[in-house]
């Protein structure tokens, strides 16, 4: 794909869309309908018929989610891009277009909750079996490749351990076995960090978090092949109708020209608290690829611009430590979405990642004392003060 812009910063902004095709609105237009009309019979007959392009039904393509998905294709330098209406609808579909009775998954140790419950039903459903694997080694992830592995799957960083994968590791062996691998770039965005550069095929994303940026939309992205987005847009997409909705997209637009700015900020943030709740006397541990003590430093140098803007810490305490550290936060947010303005707190164990049993739970290494922090915007140092005085409970109460 030829890029007419340069710099990432402004491709975000001008990518995808051209005010002279709408009435030269500055602002990408909300096209706030269901169906579209057709000139003749004959006319509509072609579009079905895919001998002509045009709109036909919003469930099949809408001008606006159009403007979201071209401006998408292009910040991951794919091909194409499809927008659905959460981050499991694109996991979902991309998974179930890949996959078919009795093939098997490689997914990496450490996986979204939801990930996780969906790889569990498409075991009991339909005999889609898949193993974790901690892919540090080229000879882990081989010695799980079965005859019926149609797909690898990983997270990187994962959520909510913070481990890095190696990318092109991980691709330069699926494609000797013919393998696609599927990347979630949701901790990343495509700002720090671009999979299908590394050999990935597919990139998917909870735009719900760093591309939109601001907590008000709930949305999904997969970006890949025109070949592979087209079939899943033609089948898992189309049928199942996990679909965006215009006005969900126009945000998203919206959202994404702050980026690159944003996750400057948070990941400036993030390093200034790291720095510091490194010498707290009541963290355990800090788990952050940025840090240059983190064992997997040099992956992260090799594939991301920056650290990202998440990081996750144990405290010397029980559960009920824990709990009663977040119940004293006051600024910081108790929720499990991340990537907003606003600083965000969760416990894993007993929120995001509930629904994995404690036994697998813990060989991921989410332990009762683990916590995940999604660093906003606000001054670090009224996040870090917020942070003491959570702490400062911890011996008081």
């Amino acid at each position: 794909m030829e890029r007419k812009y340069k710099q990432f910063e402004t491709r975000v902004i001008h990518t995808g869309y051209d005010s002279k095709e709408h009435l030269g609105s500055l602002s990408a237009p909300i096209y706030q309908t269901s169906t579209f009309t057709f000139e003749t019979a004959e006319q509509g007959e072609r579009f079905f018929a895919g001998e002509e392009k045009g709109y036909i039904y919003s469930r099949l393509g809408n001008p606006t989610v159009s403007v979201l998905q071209e401006k998408m294709a292009e910040l991951e330098e794919g091909e194409a891009c499809l927008a659905f209406g959460s981050g499991m609808a694109a996991i979902s579909a991309v998974l179930l277009s890949l996959t078919k009775t009795n093939d098997h998954v490689l997914v990496s140790q450490g996986v979204y909750g939801c990930t996780y419950g969906l790889l569990k039903l498409m075991e009991e459903k339909y005999n889609i079996t898949h193993d974790f694997c901690f892919m540090e080694t080229s000879e882990q992830i081989r010695s799980l490749i079965k005859p019926e592995t149609t797909c690898i799957y990983i997270e990187t960083p994962i959520n909510p351990t913070m481990k890095m994968i190696d990318i092109e590791m991980v691709t330069n062996i699926a494609r000797e076995y013919s393998i696609p691998v599927v990347v979630d770039n949701t901790f990343c965005s495509p700002y720090l960090q671009k999979p299908l550069q590394l050999g990935c095929d597919v990139v998917v994303h909870s735009a719900t978090k760093y591309i939109c940026g601001h907590g008000d939309v709930v949305a999904g992205l997969a970006i890949g092949s025109q070949e592979l987005m087209s079939k899943i847009a033609m089948t898992t997409q189309k049928d199942i109708g996990g679909i965006l909705a215009p006005f969900d997209a126009w945000l998203l637009i919206r959202g994404l020209k702050t980026l690159p700015i944003r996750m400057d900020r948070h990941c400036e943030n993030t390093m200034k608290l790291v720095e510091w709740m490194k010498k707290h006397p009541a963290i355990k541990d800090v788990y952050y690829p940025g840090d240059t003590s983190h064992p997997d430093y040099e992956i992260m140098k090799k594939q991301m611009k920056y650290g990202g803007g998440l990081f996750s810490f144990e405290i010397n305490g029980s559960k009920q430590d824990v709990q009663n550290f977040l119940n004293h936060l006051k600024m910081i947010k108790i929720a499990v979405s991340l990537g907003d303005a606003e600083t965000l707190v969760q416990h894993p164990a007993t929120m995001t990642h509930s629904v994995i049993p404690e036994d697998v739970r813990l060989s991921m290494g989410i332990t009762d004392q683990l916590i995940r922090l999604s660093v906003g915007l606000e001054s670090w140092e009224d996040i870090r003060d917020d942070l003491q005085q959570g702490l400062d409970h911890l011996t008081i109460d």
